[in-house]
């Protein structure tokens, strides 16, 4: 029996040859070269976003940080010590 070809579909712009070399870049990363790229992503994350939703998108991106500077101001702030003498 010989081997049977497997006809791939492959997203918009992309065919074996590009998965292969993907496949290669990825597999032959050691641990460490991989743990870097991750932390790396983490940091420095980016993204496409269509033109006409751009001004949502920072919308939502000026609350989230606005809520989240207020939620750090809340759990940063000292507790006032409460006053032992009972007023009566």
């Amino acid at each position: 029996m010989g081997k049977q070809r497997v006809d791939q579909k492959f997203p918009s712009g992309w065919n074996e040859s590009r998965v292969r070399r993907v496949l290669d870049y990825y597999e032959s990363q050691t641990d460490e070269e991989s743990a870097e790229e991750i932390r790396s992503a983490l940091e420095n994350t980016t993204m496409e976003v269509p033109t006409a939703l751009v001004s949502i998108v920072r919308e939502l991106i000026a609350k989230r940080r606005s809520s989240r500077a207020r939620a750090t101001k809340r759990r940063n702030k000292t507790p006032q010590p409460a006053s032992r003498a009972r007023r009566g």
